[in-house]
């Protein structure tokens, strides 16, 4: 708490007593000047006895020509020579005495003319400082007269500062209430300690505890570990397995596809047989059992294509290359529809059929035909010459084959020229993709693979056949280039090379009806 010893502060007293203490300081200021004059005038007349001194030494301490005066009141008088050489005789006894004084003097001479030096500056600074002090005097007379203007100011707010001190006073009052608050929290805080004590020594056994985990999580990688092992030897089980199940997959798709084929022709033969016994079979059922022979190796090609063609997810997305020259030609309407030869798996058709055309296919496979249907495409099974003659003249919007052409005899292929051209609309598109000799590798190898193949195309040629024809803006669209192995750069033999051995694997005959 704070008391207050004497709220009244006399003023006039206060300023009373500044004023004395200046005056004073001004007193004692003229008193310092005035026993600083008489202290160099002392110095001045010290100084001139000093210089009365050093000349009569000078004047003594000089070589002696002349006989002294004093010397002449003795009873007997010296003859001149003899006095001069009286005088030699005492300036060569007493040259080196005579000299020291001269030192002596001159060396007197420099302190008095530095001590003179040195009144002149301590008079001046003297000066110096007592301008300083009547400066200071009056900045500390005119701050005096703002501590008399700030006590007034002071003395007329004390009435406030007493309402700041009662405020004070109960403001330390709510301090005691809150050290008495953290007194209690103090002992709160210790009970928290023993708590967090407590927590402590339950830590320490959590931590040996830990040891324990630590080894058990070790074992446990160790066992993780052991289990990547094994997970990956099943991982690598399994792709043999699931390539195990495609093959199974496949092998059983062929034997199946050629039981069924094998079932049909002996179910055909034995009605057949029962239609005409105990009669001979004629010449024309004859052939129909050698027709149906052409089909023992449906089932097989089936497989074959699965082989090396590739899977219908890789065709579909090959194909999607010419659904731009499908708009572009307008055609896969009701009026123009589009007509695919060999359509096989039907890949094309499935495409062109989500993407809103109209199309059907045609093939003689009875397995591939089969597996059209199942999925919704329409698929007619016959020759592509015979159904092409059966249809009327500008009936179709495009014609379009892949990998089919190659599979004809020279003079079948001049004949699927001829008719396309008569059953295409004006406008109408023709596309046949066919294996690029031009490739090395494909011309050599690859092309051979498939045992139905007649003779590599090459691409200047069946455009010439397209143009002789009739059609127009023919053009060989070069297509699968080989991305596995990389291509040699750096000079042009080297580009040529890889063009030969790594370039397209087949192009695209696409032609235009005038």
């Amino acid at each position: 708490m704070i008391e207050s010893n004497d709220p009244e502060i006399k003023i006039d007293e206060l300023i009373q007593k500044i004023v004395e203490q200046v005056r004073k300081s001004q007193l004692n200021s003229q008193l310092g000047d005035l026993q600083s004059n008489l202290d160099i005038s002392k110095l001045k007349l010290s100084i001139s006895h000093i210089e009365n001194f050093l000349k009569n030494a000078e004047s003594r301490s000089l070589v002696r020509t002349k006989w002294p005066d004093k010397l002449n009141i003795f009873p007997f008088n010296f003859s001149t020579k003899l006095q001069q050489f009286i005088l030699k005789v005492i300036n060569f006894l007493f040259k080196d005495q005579r000299e020291v004084n001269l030192n002596i003097i001159n060396s007197l001479k420099e302190s008095l003319a530095l001590n003179q030096q040195l009144i002149k500056e301590i008079a001046s600074l003297k000066t110096q400082v007592d301008k300083r002090l009547d400066e200071s005097l009056i900045a500390m007379d005119n701050h005096i007269q703002g501590v008399d203007e700030r006590l007034v100011t002071v003395d007329n707010r004390f009435p406030e500062l007493d309402e700041r001190l009662i405020a004070m006073d109960n403001h330390i009052q709510g301090l005691d209430d809150s050290l008495n608050a953290i007194d209690i929290i103090s002992t709160w805080l210790t009970g928290i300690q023993e708590s967090l004590d407590t927590v402590n020594s339950r830590v320490q056994e959590i931590d040996e505890q830990k040891t324990i985990l630590d080894a058990l999580d070790a074992h446990i990688e160790r066992l993780n570990e052991h289990l990547i092992t094994i997970d990956s030897r099943i991982i690598t089980a399994n792709t043999s397995i699931q390539e195990i199940n495609e093959r199974y997959i496949r092998n059983d798709g062929y034997l199946k596809n050629d039981l069924m084929q094998q079932k049909r022709l002996i179910t055909m033969f034995i009605q057949e047989a029962r239609k005409r016994l105990p009669e001979p079979f004629s010449q024309e059922q004859l052939k129909t059992f050698i027709n149906e022979d052409l089909h023992f190796l449906d089932a097989f090609y089936v497989a074959f294509e699965e082989k090396f063609r590739g899977s219908r997810e890789d065709i579909l997305s090959r194909l999607k290359v010419y659904l731009p020259l499908i708009e572009e030609a307008k055609v896969g309407t009701d009026e123009s529809p589009i007509l695919d030869v060999g359509c096989g798996r039907g890949e094309w058709l499935e495409l062109l059929q989500d993407s809103g055309y109209i199309t059907r296919g045609l093939d003689i496979n009875r397995v591939m035909i089969e597996q059209c249907r199942i999925r919704g495409l329409e698929v007619i099974e016959g020759d592509v010459i015979s159904y092409l003659q059966s249809l009327p003249d500008a009936s179709l919007g495009a014609v379009t084959g892949f990998h089919i052409i190659e599979h004809l005899a020279f003079e079948v292929l001049l004949k699927l020229f001829t008719e396309t051209m008569r059953v295409l609309k004006t406008g109408g598109l023709v596309i046949f993709e066919t294996p690029n000799p031009d490739n090395i590798l494909v011309g050599s190898n690859t092309f051979y693979l498939d045992p139905t193949h007649r003779n590599p195309l090459p691409s200047s040629m069946i455009a010439f056949v397209a143009e002789s024809f009739g059609l127009s803006k023919v053009t060989c669209i070069k297509l699968h280039p080989d991305t596995i192995q990389p291509r040699l750069t750096g000079s042009e033999l080297a580009e040529r090379f890889s063009d030969y051995f790594y370039g397209p694997q087949d192009y695209a005959l696409v032609g235009f009806k005038p």
